[in-house]
């Protein structure tokens, strides 16, 4: 997500108006909204004192609202906070280890999301089986998506498409 899009959802969740955040931070009120509008269609980017200040009228971190660094332990955090707020990933507890998951009951969930994740999870099995070598797991990642991605995941639609007919 964008900063832009990040501006959005963040004021949105905290029930303001372009209009109050843009005067919130200097903004004359006549062009308050605009300016606003204009970082949020990212027409307009805006510099790390205008993210501090946004951040700050915002209560949060300004790494909540930057595209995020994940050479950082902070920006790596809010990398995953983003694709909470996208695609329904959750943190949770399975056999006392931490462990990441897709919420497959939200209503947006996206179903090619999960076959790409389960393309992911068969060559990472493969790798830890033995079956592939570390060199030809690393050619899969850094090369995907190959046509043989494309491929298994016309097989999973087909297979999704042929459990929904039953």
């Amino acid at each position: 997500m964008a900063i832009a899009e990040r501006i959005r959802f963040i004021r949105n969740l905290r029930g303001i108006t372009q209009k109050y955040l843009g005067m919130m931070i200097g903004f004359s009120e006549r062009t308050a909204d605009i300016r606003i509008a204009q970082y949020e269609a990212g027409t307009r980017v805006p510099k790390d004192e205008l993210i501090n200040q946004l951040s700050m009228a915002l209560e949060v971190c300004p790494e909540a609202l930057k595209v995020p660094d994940i050479d950082t332990q902070v920006g790596l955090m809010h990398t995953f906070f983003a694709l909470e707020d996208i695609y329904g990933l959750k943190i949770d507890q399975l056999d006392g280890e931490y462990c990441l998951h897709f919420d497959r009951k939200r209503k947006d969930f996206s179903f090619g999301l999960w076959d790409e994740w389960i393309h992911w999870y068969e060559q990472a099995e493969k790798y830890r089986n033995g079956e592939i070598t570390k060199d030809e797991y690393d050619e899969w990642r850094y090369t995907y998506p190959k046509s043989e991605y494309l491929q298994h995941r016309a097989n999973m639609d087909a297979l999704r498409e042929k459990n929904r007919a039953n």
